[in-house]
């Protein structure tokens, strides 16, 4: 506590730019203790050399120049598509470039592909609906066989009851 007391702020050298004003930190609260505590406490409080940072200034811009007006003439040669130039050693000069027929032969391929495969398609799809068809023509006829043979057991039924000699019963 002792080397507290005896520390002195030094005043800062003198510079170009003004020094900011301290600001007096507000002190800390003091949390309730035992009686020895507190004592300690107080006379920490008063033996405290409060010492300030200066406040960091922001560096000044730059001044700038005018970027000019922003409309251009249509007569000027500024105006238009720029060619980008590309290095040897730029990978985007490397990469293959297509040329419009290069594109076109590649979009009528893949027309074709797409129509065959559509074609395709269709064909399974009325070879589907054939095959369904077949299937419902079938379970029509063999519905039909069945109410025939239903009708013809029922008549039969029928005809052995009357054909039949009575039945005797147990006596």
């Amino acid at each position: 506590m002792a080397e507290t007391q005896d520390a002195t702020v030094s005043p800062a050298p003198a510079t170009l730019e003004p020094q900011p004003t301290p600001v007096q930190p507000t002190p800390a609260p003091v949390l309730e203790r035992s009686n020895s505590s507190l004592s300690t406490a107080a006379t920490s409080e008063a033996n405290e050399v409060v010492i300030h940072q200066p406040i960091p200034q922001r560096p000044r811009l730059p001044s700038r120049k005018s970027s000019g007006p922003l409309v251009v003439p249509r007569d000027s040669s500024a105006v238009g598509p720029i060619e980008p130039h590309f290095g040897p050693d730029d990978v985007r000069a490397m990469s293959p470039r297509r040329t419009s027929e290069d594109i076109d032969k590649m979009g009528k391929e893949a027309r074709k592909e797409l129509r065959k495969h559509a074609q395709a398609l269709q064909e399974s799809l009325l070879t589907i609906f054939n095959r369904i068809e077949a299937v419902r023509e079938e379970h029509d006829k063999l519905d039909s066989n069945n109410k025939f043979l239903q009708k013809y057991i029922g008549d039969l039924m029928s005809t052995s009851k009357i054909t039949a000699p009575p039945s005797k019963g147990k006596k």
